[in-house]
C-alpha cells in the first residue's frame, strides 16, 4: 500500500480528534468537521496567535488493542488495518509541505502495541521532520493513556502542542465506554504531568488541549463542565474540545441514540464564557437533568435571569460590565473601551458599527442615560381584506 493510500485510512480515522481543529469554519460555529479545500485529510486549524494553517491529520496507525464503544477503530472492529513507519509519514509530511498543502502536523494514533511502543513511533517521526528535514513548523502531537513520563517529556520538547483525551467526565462514566482506560492513573496522571512540562524552559510545548465524547457515556452537561473547570483551574489546560457521539455500525454503543450538534455547540459556547468572558460555573443555568438548555445561548440565559445586573451604561462600564452584556464579546468591548476615549456613544447604531450585534444588547444598556431596546421587529401588512382569498399577513 502506498503512503498516499495508508493517508486515505489513516486521515479518514483520525478524523474524530478535534483538538486544534478550527471550530469556526465554513460558517458553522462549533462544528470542527469542516476540510479544507486541499485535501480530505488536511483540516483548517486555529493557531493560539489567531493565525489558521492548513494541518495534516493522521494516525500512525489504526490497529488498536482497546476497545472503546465509540471507536470506529476499536479492537473487535472489521475495519482495514493499516500503518505508517516514521520515515515514510515524514517523507509524505516533507512532500505536502513542499508542495505548500500542508503548513503543520497534527499526530495521533490508536494503540498498536503497547502505549510506549506506539509513542516512540511518533516521536521518531517528529524527530525526523525536526532533524533530518529542519521542519520548524507546528507539531501537535497526541500523548497515549499510559504513556511513560520521559515519552510525554520527549513529546513536549518535540511539539508545540501536546494533549491526552479524557473522552469522559470522570472515571466511572469513562469505564461504561472505555473500559481498557484508566481514568485517573491513565489518563489524569499524565495530564499533571503535560501541565508541569508545558511551559518549562527547554521544551517546545506551551500548552496542552483534552477531549470529551459528548453522550456517550449518558454524562450531563454539568458533569463535563465541572471537570473542565477543574482543569481550567488545576492543571492550566489551554483548552478543551468536544465531540458530539455519534454510534459507530457495529460498535457496542452502535443502538445509543447520536448527541444534537446544537448540544456541542453549547458546550463550546460555555467553555468561551469561562476562558474569554470571566464566568464561573456557579452562573450556570441547568435544567433537573444537569444539562444546558438547547434553545438558548447560555450568556443570553444568563442575563435574562439576572435583570439586577442591568441596564448597562455604555459609556461609563467596567469591561467585565461590557462582557456580561448579551451581543457584545471581548473584541467589541475592546473596541467599545477605546473609541469612548474619544468620542461619546449616543445610540445603538454607534455600537452596532463596533461589532456589537444591537439586536441582542438592545433592552440590556442605556447609550449616554438612554435605555434602547432593540427596534421591533417589522410587520408586513396585510394585502387583502382578513378573511379574503390570498390574506398572508405574517411576521418579519
Amino acid at each position: 500500500m502506498s503512503a498516499f493510500d495508508k493517508i486515505e485510512t489513516l486521515g479518514e480515522s483520525a478524523q474524530f480528534d478535534l483538538c486544534c481543529s478550527n471550530q469556526c469554519v465554513g460558517g458553522v460555529k462549533g462544528s470542527g468537521r469542516a476540510r479544507g479545500p486541499v485535501g480530505r485529510w488536511i483540516y483548517p486549524a486555529a493557531m493560539p496567535n489567531g493565525e489558521t494553517i492548513r494541518l495534516l491529520k493522521v494516525l500512525m496507525s489504526n490497529d488498536c488493542c482497546n476497545n472503546c464503544g465509540y471507536c470506529a477503530t476499536r479492537r473487535t472492529s472489521g475495519h482495514e488495518r493499516s500503518a505508517f513507519s516514521p520515515d515514510e509519514l515524514s517523507r509524505l509530511f516533507v512532500e505536502l509541505n513542499r508542495r505548500g498543502l500542508a503548513q503543520g502536523l497534527f499526530l495521533s494514533s490508536a494503540v498498536h502495541g503497547s502505549p510506549d511502543a506506539t509513542m516512540d513511533r511518533m516521536l521518531a517521526t517528529a524527530e525526523r521532520l525536526r532533524q533530518a528535514h529542519k521542519f520548524g513548523g507546528f507539531i501537535h502531537l497526541k500523548v497515549l493513556p499510559g504513556a511513560s513520563y520521559d515519552r510525554i517529556e520527549r513529546a513536549a520538547e518535540l511539539a508545540e502542542r501536546i494533549s491526552i483525551n479524557l473522552e469522559a467526565p470522570n472515571a466511572a462514566r469513562l469505564s461504561r465506554i472505555s473500559p481498557d482506560k484508566d481514568f485517573t492513573t491513565g489518563i489524569l496522571k499524565r495530564m499533571e504531568w503535560i501541565s508541569r512540562l508545558a511551559g518549562r524552559s527547554g521544551v517546545r510545548c506551551k500548552g496542552h488541549t483534552t477531549q470529551f465524547v459528548v453522550g456517550a457515556a449518558d454524562e450531563s452537561d454539568r458533569e463535563i463542565l465541572q471537570t473542565t473547570d477543574k482543569l481550567y483551574k488545576a492543571l492550566r489546560l489551554s483548552r478543551a474540545y468536544f465531540s458530539a457521539f455519534q454510534p459507530v455500525p457495529g460498535s457496542e454503543l452502535e443502538g445509543q441514540p447520536a448527541a444534537p450538534l446544537i448540544r456541542e455547540h453549547r458546550l463550546y459556547q460555555t467553555d468561551f464564557l469561562f476562558r474569554r468572558y470571566g464566568f464561573n460555573l456557579g452562573e450556570l443555568a441547568f435544567d433537573e437533568q444537569g444539562n444546558l438548555p438547547l434553545d438558548a445561548d447560555p450568556k443570553r440565559v444568563w442575563a435574562a435571569r439576572h435583570p439586577e445586573a442591568f441596564p448597562v451604561e455604555v459609556n461609563t462600564a467596567t469591561r467585565q460590565q461590557l462582557l456580561r452584556v448579551p451581543g457584545i464579546g471581548p473584541l467589541s468591548a475592546t473596541r467599545i473601551i477605546q473609541a469612548r476615549m474619544k468620542t461619546k456613544f449616543h445610540s445603538l447604531d454607534d455600537l452596532k458599527a463596533l461589532g456589537v450585534v444591537a439586536s441582542w444588547a438592545g433592552g440590556y444598556v442605556t447609550v449616554a442615560g438612554r435605555w434602547m431596546p432593540p427596534p421591533a421587529r417589522p410587520t408586513q401588512l396585510a394585502l387583502w381584506r382578513p378573511g379574503s382569498v390570498g390574506t398572508g399577513a405574517t411576521n418579519g
